[in-house]
Order: structure tokens, then C-alpha cells, then sequence
């Protein structure tokens, strides 16, 4: 496998985690919507799917398989979220007492850490099925915006 492609998927497990933690942590961010109803979620897919085609100009299959690919992330965002159904009053009761809860810490680290190591063979295949429907202009318009690393929000 290319040394580009590890990176990429490195970076893409690192994003779901970070994802994770933060909507752990449940703040709402400028912009983001970390408790979004399944219908805004929805929403919000769809227009990151119609921005991405019209971008890389996606026929329909191509697209077929962005949605897929953004479905699994969701899922695994999803299943890294979990349980918590008060992610800051679990994050409170951390600190709660005198000493830091380090065993429940642990815990919920190796919480999450099974929810990503469950779904991520998933995304991958979602995301190896997504790229390689690519044809080499599209390849190398995906390239170009992960070298630039501001994405397509800014032109």
C-alpha cells in the first residue's frame, strides 16, 4: 500500500477519534452541530455529498458510493459517541472527587477504542470502494486538497 494512502487512513482514524472525544466532551461548536437530530444529520450529509460531487464532478455511482462512505462515518461517529447519554456529566463525574477516576478514564478510552477498532474495517472498504470508483483527474483532485489542507470551504 502507498505510503499516502497509510497516512490518509491514519488520519482518517485519528479524525474519528478526535470526533469522538469531542463529542464526548459535548461542546457546540461555531458552525458544527454535535447533537444533531437524526434528520439534521441527514441533512447535513446530503449537502456534504452534493458539495463533494460537484467538486470532483461524481457520476451517479460515484456518488452512490460517497454516500455510503459518509453513512459509515456517521455510523462510526455514532458508535464512538455511544452510550453517553450525558457525555458532560460522565466527563464531570471523572473529576468529581478528590482523586481523578482513572479507572473509569481507562475505561471509557477502552470504550471507545473497540467502537473504532468495530467499524473501521468498514469505513476503509467505504472509503477504499469511494476512491478507487475515482477516475485519475478526480484522484488527483482529492490529492491536491488533502496537500493544501484548507479544503474546499475556502475556493
Amino acid at each position: 500500500m502507498k505510503s499516502w494512502i497509510k497516512r490518509s487512513l491514519a488520519g482518517l482514524a485519528g479524525a474519528a477519534l478526535v470526533v469522538g472525544s469531542l463529542g464526548a466532551c459535548s461542546h457546540r461548536m461555531e458552525g458544527a452541530r454535535w447533537n444533531a437530530s437524526p434528520e439534521e444529520s441527514a441533512a447535513m450529509r446530503a449537502r456534504m455529498v452534493d458539495r463533494v460531487s460537484g467538486k470532483l464532478d461524481l457520476d451517479a455511482a460515484q456518488k452512490a458510493k460517497l454516500e455510503v462512505l459518509a453513512g459509515k462515518l456517521h455510523e462510526q461517529r455514532i458508535a464512538l459517541v455511544g452510550s453517553m447519554q450525558n457525555p458532560r456529566a460522565e466527563m464531570q463525574a471523572l473529576v468529581a472527587g478528590e482523586k481523578f477516576d482513572r479507572t473509569r478514564a481507562q475505561s471509557l478510552v477502552a470504550e471507545k477504542t473497540a467502537a473504532l477498532n468495530a467499524k473501521s474495517p468498514e469505513v476503509v472498504a467505504a472509503l477504499g470502494d469511494f476512491y478507487d470508483s475515482l477516475n485519475a483527474t478526480q484522484q488527483q483532485k482529492v490529492r491536491d486538497f488533502l496537500q493544501r489542507r484548507g479544503g474546499w470551504r475556502r475556493g
